[in-house]
């Protein structure tokens, strides 16, 4: 038995949610037809105002619902140190886990020539014009391990190679409690880069 129209339509939009699949959607369908209609009109709203008030920081690239966003409108923050990132999913997860209180950059993705994103792509050009305008000192790399986050940050290093900024990375390899025999090859190779002394 098919359902009736409207909620499968409903269903068809919750199946476009990242993780979610036919008997997930089908079940946020339900709780939603069951809830009270003021949280419906409540929800409804909110989705509709997500697009129209969420906007890009012309600063940082960040999310913001106002003329600038919360980090760089914050005047307690290190404004000579910029974490850059690869999105903006990225700040939040790094304002969660971290106590530095810094400035950041988003880039909005990371170089890979072969999915066509070239360094023109990324607002690369616009941390540059930020290191001069702002008297950065330091630039922390927060870059996704792999490949086009190494090209990445190399192409940013390479830029910045002549200039007093300092170009720090985050540390990469083996995380705590992690079991040996799971580990991929680049996370130990990086693990060895990395490597400290006992002291």
């Amino acid at each position: 038995m098919n359902y009736p129209k409207t909620l499968q339509e409903l269903i068809d939009c919750l199946k476009l949610l990242p993780g979610v699949g036919e008997k997930t959607a089908e079940r946020y369908a339900f709780s939603i037809l069951n809830m009270p209609e003021e949280k419906i009109d409540s929800f409804s709203k909110t989705l509709e105002n997500i697009k129209s008030n969420i906007k890009t920081c012309p600063i940082c690239g960040c999310l913001m619902d106002s003329n600038k966003c919360m980090i760089c409108d914050d005047d307690n923050r290190d404004s000579k140190i910029i974490f850059v990132v690869e999105n903006q999913k990225n700040v939040f997860i790094l304002e969660k886990i971290s106590d530095f209180k810094n400035k950041y950059h988003v880039l909005g993705g990371l170089i890979s020539p072969m999915d066509g994103i070239n360094p023109e792509d990324l607002s690369i050009n616009s941390l540059i014009d930020r290191i001069t305008k702002e008297d950065i000192k330091e630039i922390i790399l927060a870059l996704r391990p792999g490949i086009e986050g190494n090209t990445t940050s190399l192409y940013i290093r390479k830029l910045l190679e002549n200039t007093d900024v300092k170009v720090t990375q985050i540390a990469q390899g083996v995380p705590i409690g992690a079991d040996m025999e799971y580990l991929d090859a680049l996370t130990l190779e990086m693990a060895l880069e990395n490597r400290n002394e006992i002291s």
